[in-house]
């Protein structure tokens, strides 16, 4: 049992960072109410917290290289415990706010430090176990988040759960010094701070931009706001084509598969986006308590940790194309179940398509890391490693924003009609994406070697990948 104590020490951090990307999903009215803040300050307290961590993926695998992952990790939790206390602590919106951007910087340490302590401590078959009860603790974290978070607002406070976090974090801090070595190593190349910042003006304007557009309408604000992202990214692409060593080597998205890739990890997050919106029509129209609201959640959460942990088993070694693009066309199929909402819809009207949606996104998780994996050269797997986390989280940030300006689209529109929009947008992003899946995403070698007596499959899915 000795050696699975680091990944008990792991899971216990990464429990903690996926638990607060969803447990306030139905804490927000009551956050709303208590802080007098309107729904677009509600969505920068979940948003700013996302942002961070699409942000902060790529150079915190930077600095794990440098200053050694563990040191890292537990730098990480030291600032996400610090940070939960702010939240809790919050007198009010932008305080609020502020203490999420803390902590998302605090889960980017522990989310890239975990990858890369799973990847340094285990080799071989104990790896493949490893990842697997990583990724069940990952489907976990998002499952109970809106349970327990229905639970604590109603019978507690909101704030409850962010103290709740401190508790779990000093245990694990106190483990990993216990168990975890330090793995520092020295680094020749030097922290890309500007390219950092770049990324970050560009996320954080359009994200802004996205999120006035909703509250205000296309002001010169929001133009300003998207003109300066678009300048940002520009400036970003510049900086990496210019280094030696890139924190992103931009020209990957070059390569049609990489980038169709991409687009795959942006849509698998779509549904997760949609669950803010859910949540306030669960609460505001049809008058859910918090734990009832997080119950009518919960057949997204539930179908997704099932199907996760079964997919890990008996799907190893299935093409990644198959897998991802059947993972989002059912995720779009449960989007496109949940658009037929209307004034008459009840709680119950969402729980087909939320089950739907759930094994779809359960199934492609295992398989999208094979994905991006197969995508890209050998020798950038772990710069492929950072990008795919970092798409990972700009998706649900991004996928708020936009979605937050169809929900409000239309003077005095009820919640209802607003989170129909949604749905057929989350609908939409599902189905693109599974189509570019099953055109674009490479097979891996293996997969093309197991077919390739079969009429030559394997050199033309080479051929494409070559193509691509």
């Amino acid at each position: 049992m000795r050696p699975w104590w680091p990944l008990v020490a792991i899971c216990l951090g990464t429990f903690l960072f996926l638990l607060d990307t969803t447990v306030l999903n139905v804490a927000l009215p009551a956050i709303g109410t208590d802080l007098h803040a309107p729904l677009s300050g509600l969505q920068w307290v979940v948003n700013v917290y996302t942002l961070a961590l699409a942000v902060l993926m790529l150079p915190f695998g930077s600095l794990a290289d440098r200053f050694g992952a563990r040191n890292v990790y537990v730098a990480g939790l030291t600032v996400f415990a610090l940070a939960s206390l702010g939240c809790a602590r919050a007198p009010d919106t932008g305080l609020l706010i502020a203490s999420r951007a803390v902590q998302g910087v605090g889960g980017a340490a522990m989310s890239v430090s975990a990858f890369a302590l799973i990847g340094a401590l285990y080799r071989g078959a104990g790896r493949g176990k490893a990842m697997g009860v990583f990724g069940a603790v990952t489907g976990l974290g998002a499952a109970v988040g809106p349970m327990l978070g229905g639970v604590l607002t109603e019978y507690l406070s909101w704030r409850a759960a962010f103290l709740l976090n401190l508790p779990l974090v000093a245990g694990a801090i106190a483990l990993t010094l216990g168990v975890l070595g330090n793995d520092r190593r020295p680094r020749a190349h030097r922290f890309d701070l500007s390219g950092t910042a770049a990324f970050a003006v560009c996320t954080g304007a359009l994200v802004h931009g996205l999120t006035r557009a909703g509250e205000d309408g296309w002001t010169s604000t929001v133009y300003a706001s998207v003109a300066l992202a678009a300048v940002a990214l520009v400036v970003f692409v510049v900086l990496e084509r210019r280094r030696a060593h890139p924190m992103l080597d931009v020209r990957l998205f070059g390569r049609a598969s990489f980038a169709a890739v991409m687009v795959c990890v942006l849509a698998s997050s779509a549904a997760f986006a949609a669950l803010l919106f859910t949540s306030v029509w669960l609460q505001s129209d049809l008058g859910l308590g918090p734990v009832r609201a997080g119950l009518a959640l919960m057949p997204l959460a539930l179908a997704s940790f099932a199907t996760s942990l079964l997919a890990g088993r008996t799907l190893h070694g299935a093409s990644p194309r198959l897998v991802v693009g059947t993972g989002l066309l059912l995720s779009g199929t449960g989007c496109a179940l949940q658009s037929g909402l209307d004034a008459t819809s009840t709680a119950s009207s969402v729980a087909l398509g939320l089950a739907v949606t759930g094994i779809g996104i359960g199934l492609m998780g295992p398989a999208m890391a094979g994905a991006v994996f197969a995508a890209v050269p050998a020798d950038r797997g772990g710069m492929a490693a950072g990008a795919m986390t970092t798409f990972r989280q700009l998706g649900p940030t991004l996928g708020i924003a936009v979605f937050g300006v169809l929900f409000r689209t239309g003077s005095g529109a009820a919640p209802a009609e607003g989170l129909k929009r949604v749905y057929v947008a989350a609908a939409a992003v599902g189905l693109i994406g599974a189509a570019l899946a099953y055109i674009f995403v490479p097979e891996p070698a293996a997969v093309r070697a197991a077919r390739s007596p079969r009429r030559g499959a394997g050199r033309t899915d080479h051929d494409r990948e070559q193509r691509s």
